[in-house]
């Protein structure tokens, strides 16, 4: 097979030596303030927020988010850009940024604020026990976004000298505004959208432990996403703005490429994105014929290590032996075995 190759098993001279793969377009390093410093990296998925693709469809969905003060749920299947969809408007808008992966663990408390009961059992053990209870506390992912100073200070008054202020575990600005991510609700236990309606239709909880109310004291965007796994409460629904993303066509694909990658220079773009839709409307076929699908349709995520793969090793769709190994390697993944 002809192609540059990162491993050879014919010698122990590869034509390429294996390197973190760097941004080929922008920058994908940024400091607290939210300010781009030189290159970064692009390996696996892209969680900088550096690049998205709009549509009319997003742009007044967020609109209408901001509007009503409603989070904005997005759907979509895995890899269609839900994720970065948040970390790209709060670069856009200059604003701070947090968010939270949600596991079948989670629990709606672990986004509010946590209590550090073995740590007080330690300390009254060792004769150390502090009196202030909010000691032994510490913020969640919506406590911050709420309340940076209340959350730096775990609740404590400003009269109260803090000795640990909490480490904030957002990025970008501290300014006017914050967008908050809650990855992958559908994890979750059903449990946990239902304990979350009044944080998120009032943007106010109380800290049982200590009595504190927390209250949002700044303009907040926040962006849950669903793989649809699991049927969300009606009650929380009712709570959100939704947003459906639909599946890209051809030329949103090679555009998309584009803003990753840049210009088509080895003119692959739109012969992998034929292939990505002839893929898709195969799969499509035969779900709704009721015949075994062998293989799901590709995300925009496996189109995009697709086009890099051909980039960096030299391929081409054309290249029909070397074709059919990368396809089925990265787009004609099998729910099963064969």
């Amino acid at each position: 097979m002809d192609y540059q190759k990162y491993f050879n098993i014919k010698n122990d001279q590869p034509q390429k030596q294996v390197r973190w793969p760097e941004a080929r377009t922008r920058p994908a390093v940024a400091d607290e303030d939210g300010e781009d410093h030189g290159p970064g990296v692009q390996a696996g998925d892209r969680r900088d927020g550096l690049v998205y693709v709009y549509d009319e469809k997003i742009e007044l969905a967020v609109n209408v988010a901001l509007a009503t003060g409603r989070p904005l749920l997005v759907r979509g299947p895995s890899g269609c850009g839900k994720s970065s969809l948040a970390r790209n408007v709060a670069r856009r808008m200059k604003w701070r940024y947090y968010e939270q992966v949600i596991t079948s663990r989670t629990q709606a408390r672990d986004l509010l604020w946590t209590f550090d009961a073995l740590r007080r059992l330690s300390d009254a053990q060792a004769k150390r026990l502090r009196t202030e209870m909010a000691y032994y506390i510490e913020p969640g992912v919506l406590w911050w976004a709420f309340d940076h100073e209340g959350a730096s200070r775990r609740g404590l008054p400003k009269e109260v000298s803090v000795e640990n202020p909490a480490a904030d575990p957002g990025v970008g600005p501290k300014g006017s505004g914050v967008v908050v991510l809650l990855d992958e609700i559908d994890k979750a236990d059903p449990d946990v959208p239902n304990n979350l309606l009044v944080p998120l239709g009032s943007f106010e909880f109380k800290i049982r432990e200590t009595g504190e109310e927390v209250v949002a004291k700044r303009p907040l965007l926040l962006i849950i996403t669903t793989n649809d796994e699991r049927m969300l409460p009606t009650a929380f629904m009712r709570r959100c703005v939704v947003l459906e993303l639909d599946p890209p066509d051809e030329d949103l694909l090679i555009k998309i490429a584009g803003e990753h990658y840049g210009p088509d220079a080895s003119n692959i773009y739109r012969s992998i994105a034929e292939r990505v839709m002839k893929i898709a409307a195969n799969a499509s076929g035969k779900m709704t014929t009721g015949k075994p699908v062998s293989a799901v349709a590709p995300s925009t995520a496996e189109y995009l290590d697709t086009v890099r793969a051909c980039i960096d090793l030299g391929l081409s769709p054309d290249q029909e032996s070397e074709w059919k190994v990368v396809s089925t390697a990265t787009l004609l993944k099998r729910q099963t075995p064969a």
